[in-house]
């Protein structure tokens, strides 16, 4: 049944308290909830946060107890947090609901989570998405009003929720294991510990160009598959599920597409995504976003080290010092990138690296199978409750 969500609990929109006024921060007594604590991609569950006032500052701000929740109702739509236990303070870009008795909150949680893009189509958008207090308490969520049945159905969703993380938890894992294995091997920069020959990254290259400036066809119309710079993971993996099309003229064609073995750097992009490097591993002809370096290697060194050795801690590092910013987008081009001083280690050594990254992709294959059909079954079932 259709229930707004002021007939479910007490809504409250948050309020920051005074950043002037040094006593409203000086302790650590309200936990303060704004939006970058909360996950995009699942409910998150918030017991801690990187920001608290003092009881000072409970008459400025908006409280509210355990089991409170809170949906992001400004920029970014309908991210969702449930309050632990205690006393939570929120800013102003949240809408909070403390549930009554018709609804368990985490029940409710999830059928806020599943509403997300329906929460975004009514949003205001002057400049930025706005849902107001009073558009989100006249919000209608399909709900089941037997209390007994949504035990039963948060039951069946937290499993599959727990099994998500879990594989999102291995996957990471095995992404920082090819790290750890890379500075086992080669050391870092630019301390240089194994003393490897070091030269320019304009020293390996044999190709260095921009992909095309020109515009994705209109309705994914176009003759060529268009790979842009959200196709590059910031763990340096190529994600082709969402893409666009492109037409360019057939004399472009060379200049800006790629083929496997090329490295791909993303040169422009909010400054911590600066740099996400990925080598493509495919046969498909792509063309290339202006956004990204095409990157070609010589005889020094092989795709697979230069992506890694740019995609490591040590490297995000020094690239998120070397963005140039402006007007909200960060940039490195072409030359600052070739002026990158690299190691050079036996092209033996390379290579046996570059087995033992094979060897984890297979790994990651599998726990990517896995992690892909419990969404499935999870996105399934969200649909089925809440749809």
């Amino acid at each position: 049944m259709l229930v707004a969500l002021k007939e479910l609990g007490e809504i409250s929109t948050g309020n920051t308290p005074s950043k002037k006024n040094i006593e409203y921060y000086d302790s650590d007594d309200i936990c303060f909830v704004k939006p970058d604590i909360i996950s995009d991609g699942e409910i998150s569950i918030i017991n801690s946060s990187n920001e608290y006032i003092s009881e000072k500052a409970r008459t400025k701000a908006r409280i509210v107890q355990g089991n409170s929740i809170f949906v992001t109702c400004i920029g970014t739509i309908g991210k969702v947090g449930i309050a632990a236990k205690g006393n939570y303070a929120f800013n102003q870009q949240i809408n909070a609901i403390t549930p009554n008795d018709r609804v368990i909150p985490k029940y409710l949680a999830y059928a806020i989570f599943c509403s997300k893009a329906k929460l975004s189509a009514i949003a205001n958008a002057p400049v930025v998405p706005i849902i107001n207090k009073t558009q989100f308490g006249d919000f209608e969520i399909n709900i089941e009003p037997n209390i007994d049945k949504q035990k039963q159905i948060i039951i069946i969703l937290d499993k599959l929720q727990s099994i998500i993380t879990h594989r999102k938890q291995q996957l990471a894992k095995l992404d920082q294991l090819v790290k750890a294995r890379f500075v086992e091997m080669f050391g870092t920069m630019p301390s240089n510990e194994k003393e490897w020959k070091v030269r320019k990254i304009r020293d390996i290259v044999s190709d260095v160009r921009y992909g095309s400036s020109r515009k994705a066809a209109e309705g994914n119309s176009g003759k060529y598959p268009y790979l842009r710079m959200n196709n590059i993971t910031y763990g340096g993996e190529l994600d082709l599920s969402d893409t666009k099309t492109i037409d360019i003229p057939e004399n472009e064609l060379s200049k800006c597409s790629v083929k496997r073995g090329d490295v791909l750097f993303n040169r422009t992009n909010s400054r911590e995504l600066v740099g996400k490097t990925c080598v493509y591993n495919r046969d498909e002809l792509m063309v290339l976003a202006g956004f990204i370096i095409r990157v070609r290697v010589n005889e020094m060194v092989i795709p697979e080290f230069l992506s890694s050795f740019l995609n490591t801690d040590f490297s995000k590092r020094m690239l998120f010092d070397m963005c140039k910013e402006a007007i909200g987008q960060a940039n490195i081009n072409a030359q600052e990138l070739q002026n990158i001083s690299i190691y050079i280690p036996p092209i033996e050594l390379q290579n046996q690296f570059a087995t033992f990254v094979e060897k984890i992709n297979k790994s990651k294959v599998a726990v990517q199978k896995a992690l892909d059909e419990a969404q499935l079954l999870f996105d399934s079932l969200m649909q089925e409750y809440f749809g």
